[in-house]
């Protein structure tokens, strides 16, 4: 029944012959693929297009037949299609595809069924990924019988072509459209543009920023995936004027785009507007929408809306129930996944705008990253997290129809990958997606050891930096992979991860140098009543410049610049603003920071410089011995630097480590490192306290400090509210319940000021009164 004759003539398909290194006539006969003929003709001509870029990336010439079809109905000549519901709703069906290897007659013919366009696609997807290569081959398993299809409808990363971006800014059409087909093959049906937020044109940019924008919906058009547009206002929504001017703009951007399927408008992130204003202004741009894309739709977030704006926005649902908005996006800033869904009427379709790009002051910081990552890597570095990413999906994408992912650059493609895998199956096992997109990029050979090596950068981020002995482990991995495989020294995402690799353990030699020499420095201080405070801070002073004077793993050092500049040529990623006119420095500048302190001694030159004007002896060395015993109080005495997994150990809170990052200029701050990473309310618990003793709580950081021992508020007896100064409480043994403690911060209202002007804690001291 599925003999090839009889298909093709039951079907009706064409042959087509591919081969991209053929070296003689006969060679054609062992790459050939078989199209269905009901397909259209322009989609036809992608299915060509991308089947022989893609075989010929890998140099295939095999001897089986690869058969591509549309199923119109739910069964092909015998070959069922799966269809799975895509949402709650049981008519909404696509996308789902089957493979199955036909070895009858003596013949070999692999067909990929598609139930539409994208299930064609996803299951070419699939069959990239698991086929194996080698001399020119591909080696497939004895039987092949899979049939898919995705358990959620929406699936899609936001690729916007703007200055502020690490990467594209600096990409071909072409470029672009390589990207967007390898998202499409691991299962993405939509990406996300911006158009408006800025004109700037990136000093990179070889082209316009309209031009791009009809390029990349002409893409998206091509492989059949939807074309969204971020469209924020940030005008004032109740001035006549604005109004105009965002719907001409809107209009003249609808008319020139060859296909549009949604806008999305992001509540108040960026933007002031009331959704007074905003809800008649989205109206008024869904009738111009309707008019050059009928089947496009409004989406709107609550980012930055406070409690009112979020009650009048339900309010508004429930009571008019607007037919022309199609769904609410849920996005960093926006009220809880689970509250927000069940809040918002069945009606509207609801979508996850998860931030996977970001390290710290995002949506998801790193957890438990140590501080010396957090102050040289920033809020852009490439950053494969599969298993936290994997974990993070599966908890909130229950409440959705999916997810449009936000990205600014390819630091994250690890990340995506997982994303879109793991929405199309939230069952899939992580190491099993890792797996396939290191045999989709870098070959069958390779794919296992490079899988674990990816999972083993995620591991080198977690926890205490020091103490994290597998990291050079991981590196020496990475090493052998890049000299046993030259091949893919030009690959750009092996670029990115062998520069991992190098970077994760020069930051640890680093770091376990520069500590042990402040230590040095501290011991020094010490003893600065014997030498006198001048003598001692020259000599502590002295010691903490070798870090600069005799520099560590220098060889690292030069790999990671080699691998960085490698990147910009081959990918464009901006790893400095000054090298490569990255267009700030949290744009993934890790080179603008590779050799910043990973301990204190730029804040000890400047104190040095306070304590030299003092003018007491005295004084300068009750200063000094502050400094000093910052973080190494006395016996019996407690210090949890707030935001450091090596020195907050009883910081038991779930904002986690470095979430909060002051970012003084530039990143390049010279404030004790403690006090630019914080939080706003930590929470610390302490047993086995001594037994009827009174304790002085000392607390740094800014602001307001409302503290609590357990549950009763503590009144201050000394209250300073700048940087690197002190509060202080009196603790009372009769608040210690058998030795237990439990330390609380109440947040003061602070909603009238800018998020930087919020109180935050950065240090804390129990010391025995």
């Amino acid at each position: 029944m599925r003999n090839i004759g009889n298909l093709i003539s039951a079907a009706g398909f064409l042959l087509i012959l591919l081969c991209s290194s053929c070296t003689s006539e006969s060679d054609y006969a062992k790459t050939s693929i078989l199209i269905t003929s009901d397909i259209d003709s322009s989609f036809r001509s992608t299915l060509v297009q991308l089947m022989n870029e893609e075989l010929g990336q890998r140099s295939i010439k095999s001897k089986v037949v690869i058969a591509l079809a549309l199923a119109g109905k739910k069964e092909l000549n015998g070959l069922e299609i799966p269809y799975r519901a895509a949402s709650d709703s049981p008519e909404n069906i696509s996308e789902g595809y089957r493979i199955f290897l036909d070895r009858e007659n003596g013949e070999n013919t692999l067909w990929i069924i598609g139930a539409d366009k994208r299930g064609l696609l996803y299951g070419i997807g699939n069959f990239l990924r698991i086929s194996g290569t080698g001399n020119n081959q591909i080696f497939l398993p004895a039987e092949i019988d899979i049939a898919s299809a995705p358990a959620y409808p929406i699936r899609g990363h936001q690729l916007g072509y703007r200055n502020t971006a690490n990467s594209w800014d600096t990409w071909t059409v072409r470029q672009y459209e390589q990207y967007i087909r390898e998202l499409v093959l691991f299962g993405s049906n939509c990406i996300e543009d911006i158009p408006f937020q800025s004109d700037t044109q990136s000093v990179h940019m070889l082209i316009p920023h309209r031009e791009m924008h009809i390029e990349i919906s002409e893409i998206c058009d091509k492989y059949d995936v939807d074309y969204w547009v971020w469209t924020p206002a940030t005008g004032d929504l109740e001035e006549e004027s604005v109004r105009e001017a965002e719907l001409k703009k809107h209009e003249e951007f609808y008319k020139s785009i060859p296909r549009l399927d949604a806008i999305f408008f992001p509540g108040g992130d960026p933007g002031d507007n009331h959704p007074s204003h905003v809800m008649p202004h989205l109206e008024e741009l869904s009738k111009l929408l309707k008019k050059y894309h009928p089947d496009a739709g409004v989406w709107i977030s609550l980012q930055g809306f406070d409690l009112e704006k979020i009650n009048y926005f339900l309010d508004y649902l429930n009571t008019r129930s607007p037919d022309w908005l199609t769904g609410v996006v849920h996005g960093p800033g926006s009220p809880p996944v689970n509250l927000e869904r069940k809040a918002i009427p069945d009606k509207y379709l609801h979508r996850l705008y998860g931030d996977i790009t970001h390290t710290i002051r995002c949506q998801y910081p790193v957890e438990n990253w140590d501080q010396a990552f957090a102050l040289t890597l920033g809020r852009e570095p490439t950053n494969p997290q599969p298993q936290y990413y994997a974990r993070i999906l599966r908890k909130d994408i229950p409440y959705s129809n999916g997810f449009l992912s936000y990205s600014d650059g390819v630091n994250d493609d690890v990340n995506k990958i997982i994303w879109n895998q793991v929405a199309w199956n939230p069952e899939k096992d992580v190491r099993e997606i890792v797996v396939e997109y290191c045999r989709f990029f870098f070959g069958s050979d390779v794919a296992q050891e490079a899988a674990d090596g990816i999972l083993a950068l995620e591991q080198n981020w977690i926890g205490p930096l020091i103490q994290n002995e597998g990291v050079n482990e991981t590196l020496a991995l990475w090493r052998k992979l890049e000299s046993s495989f030259p091949g893919l020294s030009e690959n750009w995402r092996w670029q990115q991860l062998v520069m991992r690799a190098y970077y994760d353990a020069y930051l640890r030699a680093r770091l376990i140098n520069e500590q042990e020499l402040e230590k040095e420095a501290n011991t020094i201080l010490s003893h600065a009543e014997g030498l006198g405070p001048d003598a001692a801070m020259s000599k502590a002073l002295a010691e903490l410049e070798k870090a600069d004077i005799i520099p560590v793993a220098s060889d690292l050092r030069e790999k990671i610049v080699s691998y960085c500049d490698t990147l910009f040529n081959s990918i464009g990623l901006q790893t400095s603003v000054p090298l490569y006119q990255a267009s700030g420095y949290e744009r993934g500048c890790i080179l603008d920071f590779i050799d910043y302190p990973l301990n204190n001694r730029w804040w000890l030159a400047d104190e040095f410089k306070k304590i030299q004007e003092m003018a007491t002896e005295e004084e300068k060395i009750d200063r000094l011995e502050v400094i000093r015993s910052w973080s190494n109080p006395g016996p019996g005495q407690y210090y949890d630097n707030i935001s450091s997994v090596s020195e907050g150990l009883r910081v038991i809170s779930q904002t986690d480590d470095a979430i909060d990052y002051a970012w003084w200029d530039n990143g390049l701050s010279r404030k004790r490192l403690s006090t630019q990473l914080f939080q706003f309310s930590p929470i610390l618990q302490y047993t086995a306290l001594a037994a009827n003793t009174d304790y002085l709580i000392r607390v740094s950081g800014y602001g307001e400090a409302l503290i609590r021992a357990n549950g009763t508020r503590l009144e201050p007896t000394l209250y300073n509210k700048e940087l690197e100064t002190f509060k202080e409480f009196i603790l009372p043994k009769e608040l210690i319940t058998e030795g237990s403690l439990k330390i609380t911060f109440d947040r003061p209202d602070e909603a009238h000021l800018n998020w930087r002007k919020y109180s935050k804690v950065t240090d804390l001291w129990l010391i025995p009164n």
